[in-house]
């Protein structure tokens, strides 16, 4: 009879590349079974969980957008069968349009970024506490909201919307980090700064990181898996007695 103590759970929302594909990888290495959700990128998505499986791990990719309730149940459900448990919920998956002043925003465009980078955590904090929490005989858990320096900055003439959804997602993390504090759920942020990731080309700048790294006080550009060991300290026992607090991985922006 195998009586090995089972692998903790770690779900990674938008895992299928950059900072969530990052993620994956290092929690693989460090233990962790890894769930994975992605929207469009199927063959990214079965990399990830590939390289999750040949460091022994299990691995699930599931096709869910966020900012669906739907979509959010069935992800949580499918992990349900294949793993009966989560210990982590990584709020990663985020969107970002064309670079544009304020007045070039469109309403469509408001609503979409809102939806996926503020009330898609909400939405998948909602079922992660029906798992997690004492309340309903869980065994606790840790959530990592994923934000970004946007939220402080503001990003004038580039992404104001962006910013203000990871501004609303981070007053979230404040009241949700308080509500469940005694229910056995720690509730931490990660504020990325300018990061090599693919991201960019969605903005319409692929190269944007280089052309601002001199503002960096330490000169460069990070990289998605020095947010990832941030990310994966969070949710370690070696933060047990931190929740409701922001983490910023910005060179010093």
């Amino acid at each position: 009879m195998d009586t090995a103590p089972q692998a903790p759970l770690i779900l990674i929302t938008g895992g299928s590349r950059g900072v969530g594909a990052a993620t994956a990888r290092l929690a693989a290495a460090q233990g962790y079974d890894v769930a994975i959700s992605f929207v469009a990128n199927e063959p990214a998505a079965l990399a990830v969980v590939a390289d999750v499986e040949a460091l022994g791990r299990q691995a699930l990719a599931v096709r869910a957008d966020s900012a669906n309730p739907e979509h959010v149940a069935e992800l949580f459900a499918a992990i349900d069968r294949k793993f009966g448990r989560i210990d982590v919920l990584v709020n990663n998956a985020g969107i970002l349009e064309q670079q544009s002043s304020l007045e070039g925003l469109s309403f469509e465009r408001m609503q979409r970024i809102f939806a996926v980078n503020a009330i898609g955590p909400i939405l998948c904090a909602q079922q992660a506490i029906k798992r997690m929490s004492f309340r309903y005989n869980g065994r606790g858990g840790s959530v990592i909201n994923i934000s970004s320096a946007s939220a402080r900055l503001g990003s004038p003439n580039e992404y104001v919307d962006y910013a203000a959804s990871k501004g609303a997602l981070e007053t979230f993390t404040i009241g949700f980090a308080k509500e469940v504090a005694r229910e056995g759920i720690r509730v931490n942020c990660v504020r990325p700064g300018h990061i090599y990731t693919d991201m960019h080309a969605s903005g319409g700048e692929p190269g944007r990181v280089d052309r601002v790294k001199d503002a960096i006080p330490m000169g460069r550009g990070g990289q998605p898996e020095e947010v990832a060991r941030a990310i994966l300290w969070l949710a370690s026992a070696d933060a047990s007695f931190i929740t409701g607090t922001f983490l910023d991985v910005t060179g010093g922006k």
